[in-house]
């Protein structure tokens, strides 16, 4: 939608319903592991990562049924804002402090236009899933507390 590209073709991971045969973790150890990286203070994100690369496990879905956000929420781990939320509310803050400094660069104003268009936008997608209170509103003066 905000840029300059034609589509979004690009390779996929075939689709499987159980887990490949080398993966020797059983289900309750892949959760518990994911309990375990949580606490760590890891994201979302960076817990399959650290699955994928040191434990061996492509697909936590596959493996235990369901996403490492399930997992997270059934264990009340999942964060306030979610993960895509504030990394784009870091981008905008980031973008502001960037234009305040340099009044001329309109490139980054632009950037800046788009990010926070992703951030309304996410907010009532969010909101629409029950994952935000319907009372929550982004604002520059919060984004910048939030990410302090």
């Amino acid at each position: 939608m905000h840029s300059g590209k034609k589509g979004k073709s690009k390779s996929k991971r075939p689709p499987t319903k159980k887990a490949p045969s080398w993966v020797e973790l059983k289900p309750k150890e892949v959760v518990e592991a994911v309990i375990n990286l949580a606490n760590a203070g890891h994201s979302q994100s960076g817990i399959g990562a650290m699955l994928r690369d040191q434990y061996g496990i492509p697909d936590v879905k596959a493996v235990v049924g369901k996403g490492v956000e399930e997992i997270l929420e059934e264990n009340k781990l999942l964060p306030e804002i979610p993960e895509d939320l504030m990394n784009l509310i870091r981008k905008s803050v980031a973008l502001k402090t960037h234009m305040g400094k340099n009044k001329k660069d309109f490139t980054a104003k632009r950037g800046y236009q788009l990010a926070v268009s992703k951030i309304r936008r996410l907010v009532n997608y969010y909101k629409g899933k029950g994952r935000l209170p319907k009372s929550w509103r982004y604002s520059e003066e919060t984004a910048a507390l939030l990410v302090k």
